[in-house]
């Protein structure tokens, strides 16, 4: 056991207290791991639109005081009681969501959404005994989808960690603990685009990016990148997208400008925006016959998905996904795995690096819509 198992941890941490205001980095108390828990000490944390999300307080009840950070990777401190596959030394990624491994959803193979560690964005505390392990002066502190990354420690559910190869670079492999594996397993295990087919993609921001990067790596031959910001078309170049559609620049809908351009529609589609007239686009342009359209972004919760019962009786289908349809503990580390064999190109993602006390310039990098993912070092 590390020489402060047990021990209450003074570290570090960026605490948002008020909506849309900046952090504070202040020193905080980290109470040691209970019952299937695990204490880890976060070596490099990125930032993700959710975290920005939930930072402005926009459409969301408040939680606040609160540590955010969800995208991370980091060295197991100590561990609870009952914690048995995870020991001090592994290298791990921090994930959102769990795999408890008992309940149905785990058992199945056809399920990543595990009823115990289910994401909550509601939630400020941890699941064992309803209190958080994180305080200032004796006052709690408000946990974040049960991983609050903002921290040099923090305390985890061990079902929401996932042991990987430690050779593997954590400053690189850290942005997989959310949107690139969601983008990626949208296409690779939902999708699945053959070898020389047709993917197109709505919406060219990080997850429709690993959405591209998984049709890449399938063998897609055509690539259509579909986004209002034209900005973005350069950059996506990288990651395989072959055409470029700008809906601002038709006066129809573009799901015809894509069936006109693919001799009835795409083989594949990939929404990554949440803008309910892109998700109906995406299922619309899929070719009748054999069509997929995979739903990734996440739309407000009123939205109402509209089209014509004849699209579905034409054999197009729809899917939804959560988290690419990754078991975070049995999948991430085969994904970890890809980036280590050349498979999987996870450079071209990082953008921007900055030190732990120049975090809010991260906020201020994704405000601006500047960059992919920023790295955050928690030891600079």
């Amino acid at each position: 056991m590390s020489n402060t198992a047990g021990l209450v941890i003074p570290c570090k941490a960026a605490v948002s207290w008020e909506a849309g205001k900046p952090l504070v980095i202040q020193q905080v108390e980290v109470a040691p791991p209970q019952a299937m828990e695990v204490r880890v000490k976060i070596k490099y944390t990125s930032l993700c639109r959710t975290d920005l999300y939930f930072w402005e307080a926009k459409g969301q009840t408040p939680l606040f005081p609160r540590i955010f950070g969800h995208e991370a990777a980091g060295i197991i401190e100590s561990v609870g009681e009952g914690v048995s596959d995870l020991q001090v030394g592994d290298h791990v990624l921090p994930v959102f969501t769990g795999e408890c491994g008992d309940c149905a959803h785990c058992k199945s193979e056809e399920s990543n959404m595990c009823d115990l560690l289910r994401i909550n964005t509601d939630r400020g505390f941890m699941l064992s005994d309803g209190k958080s392990r994180f305080s200032i002066n004796g006052n709690p502190i408000n946990h974040f989808l049960g991983t609050s990354t903002f921290s040099e420690y923090t305390v985890v559910h061990s079902g929401c960690l996932a042991k990987v190869n430690p050779l593997a670079p954590l400053d690189k492999i850290c942005v997989l603990s959310c949107g690139i594996s969601t983008g990626l397993g949208a296409t690779l295990n939902v999708a699945k685009p053959k070898k020389g087919s047709s993917v197109a993609i709505f919406g060219l921001g990080a997850v429709g990016l690993a959405a591209a990067e998984g049709a890449r790596i399938a063998g897609a031959s055509r690539i259509i990148g579909i986004d209002r910001n034209p900005s973005r078309f350069d950059e996506a170049k990288k990651f395989g997208v072959t055409e470029f559609v700008n809906p601002k620049e038709h006066n129809r809908p573009v799901q015809q400008v894509i069936a006109e351009m693919t001799n009835g529609g795409v083989d594949r589609s990939v929404e990554c925006t949440g803008n309910i007239n892109a998700m109906v686009s995406a299922f619309e342009c899929v070719h009748d016959g054999w069509g997929v359209a995979v739903l990734v972004g996440v739309p407000n919760k009123d939205a109402v998905f509209m089209t014509k019962p004849i699209n579905l009786l034409n054999e197009r289908t729809l899917k939804g996904t959560f988290f690419g349809n990754y078991k975070p503990r049995t999948d991430l580390p085969s994904i970890v795995d890809m980036y280590m064999n050349k498979k999987l190109e996870l450079d071209k993602f990082i953008t921007h690096h900055l030190s732990f006390s120049e975090i809010n310039k991260a906020f201020e990098y994704m405000v601006k819509g500047e960059g992919l993912r920023c790295i955050i070092s928690m030891e600079d």
